[in-house]
């Protein structure tokens, strides 16, 4: 009986590897199975594409309904043809214990942020900004009115009751995506839109507010990845750069430039799925997941040094959230490794690990494609998966 009682006690603690050699100890959590609460109405989440937390410390979370098969939906179709589930809305609101508080359907998409006084920004095809009562568009970035070749369309299918779609990645392969654009329709696309157009051109795969500067950043994928720079209040564009700070007048558009190999030599531009985060010192750190690196900016900019993590990662790459840890000095970066199921602790100044937490698994406290992470004023970390795990998951430090 001794035995089973230590081995619950252990149990509660996420596993958490230090690299006691670094001369630093990681930060420890340990996983809340309490939260979140069951969802109502019967909803079953979609792969987690955005998360932020409010300023009361509640999170909203952005899922994308198209991963959801029809085997998820029995409950949707009329009459029912099992107890469950039901397509949520895209965005919900979820309080400090765990209830549903809020929600309004967006439609897909990837990368959000909250600004203090609860308006919604979320990354699709621009950055659109709503209303959190009405799910009401109120603004959107401009974009370029012209798809990339081969990007297909922005819009998607009517939802159908009871229909879904091919379900996550690691259950179903991809569809048949069609021949790729040739490259003459590339190069004729890049030449009307070079890399200085100063609207979003490819899709949104990260959104942060700066509020006091009152400026917008949107990790814009066109070209391997962009970073843009909008005001907050007339979403007039300011500023952007690409890799190692590049002015995007700068920017190369030949591909051979984003080249990478596991283990190999960094690109000269970004490879692809770029997130970003703005720490309180007012710095700007670019996960360019594809290249297994992390850039460290000025907000206009400038280069200031690079973190390379995991670089034997392959296809899909080690970095990519980045969140901080909440004390003042935010002496940790939290980075989340879809590839490897990690979330990564780094120490902020050099970039060092620390140590690491998790491992693939479906299990409570482990991870399925972790995809999002954000951190509350309280220091929890919050996580969102898509794959097969498709939840969002709380871990509290554990002191």
């Amino acid at each position: 009986m001794k035995v089973l009682t230590a081995w619950l006690g252990l149990a509660l603690f996420v596993s958490c590897s230090t690299l006691a050699a670094q001369g630093q100890s990681a930060p420890r959590f340990r996983f809340d199975a309490d939260w979140p609460k069951p969802l109502p109405n019967k909803w079953k989440l979609g792969g987690v594409t955005g998360l932020a937390i409010d300023k009361d410390d509640n999170v909203w979370l952005l899922n994308r309904i198209s991963d959801l098969r029809d085997l998820e939906l029995h409950a949707e179709t009329n009459p029912p043809t099992a107890a469950c589930c039901v397509a949520p809305p895209s965005m919900i609101h979820i309080d400090k214990a765990g209830n549903v508080i809020g929600s309004f359907d967006a439609g897909d998409g990837h990368g959000m942020a909250v600004d203090s006084k609860g308006f919604i920004y979320i990354g699709q095809d621009t950055v659109r900004k709503f209303d959190p009562t009405t799910g009401k568009v109120l603004a959107e970035v401009p974009r370029a009115p012209e798809a990339q070749p081969g990007a297909g369309g922005r819009a998607a299918a009517p939802r159908v009751p009871g229909r879904g779609g091919a379900g996550p990645v690691g259950t179903v392969p991809f569809p048949n995506r069609g021949n790729p654009p040739a490259p003459t329709a590339v190069a004729a696309y890049r030449a009307k839109y070079p890399p200085t157009t100063p609207m979003i051109v490819g899709g949104i795969e990260e959104v942060r507010l700066d509020e006091p500067a009152r400026e917008l950043y949107a990790a814009d994928n066109y070209l391997g990845g962009r970073v843009m720079v909008f005001d907050l209040d007339t979403f007039a564009f300011k500023r952007g750069w690409g890799a190692y700070g590049k002015p995007l007048s700068e920017m190369s558009v030949n591909d051979a430039d984003r080249a990478y190999v596991a283990g190999g030599p960094m690109p000269k531009e970004f490879k692809g799925h770029l997130t970003l985060n703005i720490s309180n010192d007012g710095l700007v750190y670019a996960a360019d997941r594809a290249a297994n690196r992390i850039q460290i900016t000025t907000k206009d900019g400038k280069f200031i040094k690079e973190f390379i993590l995991a670089p034997e990662t392959g296809e899909g790459g080690s970095t990519g959230g980045v969140a901080f840890s909440a004390d003042k000095q935010q002496r940790y970066l939290y980075i989340s490794d879809i590839t490897n199921s990690h979330v990564w602790f780094l120490n902020r100044a050099d970039g060092k690990v620390l140590g690491q937490m998790g491992t693939m698994s479906q299990n409570g406290g482990q991870f399925m494609g972790l995809h999002m992470i954000a951190v509350d004023s309280k220091g929890n970390i919050y996580t969102g998966e898509v794959w097969n795990g498709e939840r969002v998951q709380r871990f509290v430090p554990a002191r």
